[in-house]
């Protein structure tokens, strides 16, 4: 597999409902708050004042990224194109519940010391391992430097592989709204307002 990756604008979808009450998204969806409205106004003129508009844009297929790239790109003249792989990490049954609600049905269960590996336990989940199997795949067919809008763990999970980080680090990997990450050579950026 290719481990020299070009350089990557890496962005998370701005703050939905449900991450204002803290509940898990996984594989559904809940609106953009108006503060994440704003938010990706915020990254499309971030991602404009770094000039990175002119490079291939992909996104996740989920709503809450996709309207992210819409606000962010509008007016542009760019259209993302759409690759499953950006989707959220699959948490089954936990989707939709707070962590005190997991807490309380699966005791034990977030009770990990490896942050990654918490996901490991969702009842019909899909693992980090997986996620980390699926960006890999996706970062391997990167033709050249790109924007990519994607999720809270998947854009953890996918920094940690473009970075050559073992999963381990993934606690250390900021996963802010509102703002753009830049990697480039194996050094990552934040680039905020």
């Amino acid at each position: 597999m290719r481990q020299d990756f070009p350089e990557i604008y890496v962005l998370r979808h701005g703050e939905t409902v449900w991450n204002r009450e803290g509940r898990m998204q996984g594989a559904l969806d809940s609106p953009l708050t108006d503060l994440g409205r704003e938010q990706a106004e915020t990254q499309g003129r971030l991602l404009a004042e770094a000039g990175a508009l002119g490079l291939t844009v992909y996104a996740s297929p989920q709503r809450r990224v996709f309207e992210t790239a819409r606000i962010a790109l509008s007016g542009r003249g760019v259209t993302p194109r759409v690759d499953a792989r950006l989707r959220e990490i699959s948490l089954g049954a936990w989707e939709g519940l707070t962590r005190a609600e997991i807490a309380a049905r699966w005791p034990g269960t977030l009770d990990v010391v490896d942050p990654v590996r918490v996901y490991d336990n969702a009842p019909g989940g899909e693992g980090g391992a997986s996620v980390a199997a699926r960006v890999a795949e996706f970062l391997a067919e990167l033709e050249g430097p790109s924007v990519i809008f994607s999720h809270g763990v998947t854009s953890r999970i996918l920094r940690c592989v473009a970075l050559r980080w073992p999963l381990s680090e993934f606690r250390a990997v900021p996963a802010e709204q509102g703002v753009v990450y830049h990697l480039r050579d194996g050094i990552q950026n934040v680039i905020e307002p």
